[in-house]
């Protein structure tokens, strides 16, 4: 007979404060070591450069990931102006010698305040796009031509915050899947003087923010005395926008069946308006998406994630398994 998976020990969410260096794969494993199981994702990589906001779905909130995907991002960066890089980043080579050009607060306020809007951004060489099923950097290591499309994304904000010699340091807020790197290269190329990302910390995906983020060596620490589970955002807590309903009995079995059922307007309490501390201005980016509601049993766990078909009618489109 064969044996039956065995439920993952923790689910929920975990923020990481990612060091500069790491992969976000590196972070992956090394929560998936501490945590004694692998059914670990996350919510957006970043660039072994960048710190910062790096979002993990333990367990059964790894089916979640789907409803994070239109996230709006933050980050605070620098960059360095004087010539470029084949990457767009300090970690490439320098496409030139170093122009050493005096900034200019007032232009550059002015070009960053011209950049938030809608656009299409063309990604760079060297990222994890896809061109026929690789990824765009194995080909561009290779000197292999790449071909890529812009993709459209939209800036909320992009602001500067202070200058250091040739290093510019700005913040901005963005949709997912806008490329920072490729911001600081096109702002060298408007002054003529080229430029690349020196460094980047991302400060908040949606409602997860900076402020609750852990280091690796804070969770190490806490996984030695016991205290992983204390470091997690609990599955009961996640997607605090969406409204919810508990439900009785007979109104849950139907839910865990994935069959559509009817609540009161009464019943449904309405989701978190007020963001946490360093969140995001809004939540998501792009187009408005149909109503969705959590679904919790009369002992407050977590049943199913649902979508509305028409007024007080709901279709169950995630349903999680009661723990034994």
């Amino acid at each position: 007979m064969p044996r039956q998976p065995q439920p993952a020990p923790f689910d929920g969410a975990l923020v990481i404060d990612k060091p500069r260096g790491k992969t976000s794969h590196d972070v992956v494993d090394a929560v998936r070591h501490l945590a004694g199981f692998r059914q670990i994702g996350h919510l957006g990589t970043l660039d072994p450069l960048a710190t910062g906001v790096l979002v993990l779905l333990l367990g059964r909130a790894t089916r979640l990931v789907q409803f994070y995907s239109g996230r709006r991002k933050r980050y605070s960066a620098g960059f360095r102006f004087g010539f470029e890089t084949d990457t767009y980043d300090s970690d490439g080579e320098a496409q030139g010698p170093d122009t050493a050009p005096a900034l200019d607060r007032a232009l550059l306020e002015k070009l960053a305040g011209e950049g938030v809007g809608r656009f299409e951004q063309m990604p760079p060489i060297f990222s994890a796009k896809k061109v026929k099923g690789r990824p765009a950097y194995e080909l561009a290591r290779k000197k292999q031509p790449v071909e890529l499309k812009p993709v459209e994304v939209e800036l909320f904000e992009y602001r500067l915050t202070g200058i250091e010699g040739p290093v510019a340091r700005f913040v901005m807020e963005c949709s997912s899947g806008t490329y920072i790197r490729s911001l600081a290269h096109e702002m060298g190329q408007k002054l003529g003087c080229g430029a690349h990302l020196s460094e980047i910390t991302r400060t908040a995906v949606g409602e997860f923010s900076l402020e609750q983020a852990i280091k690796l060596e804070e969770l190490a620490e806490a996984s030695r005395a016991g205290k992983f589970a204390d470091c997690m955002i609990r599955l009961e807590n996640l997607l605090p926008n969406f409204p919810r309903v508990n439900v009785l009995p007979v109104i849950e079995k139907r839910v865990r069946h994935g069959t559509k059922f009817n609540v009161q307007v009464s019943q449904i309490q309405p989701g978190r308006v007020e963001l946490p501390p360093g969140a995001t201005l809004e939540l998501d980016a792009g187009e408005a998406k149909p109503p969705r509601l959590r679904v919790f049993s009369q002992q407050d766990k977590l049943v199913a994630i649902a979508e509305a078909l028409v007024p007080r009618t709901y279709q169950p489109i995630v349903v999680f398994e009661p723990l034994a």
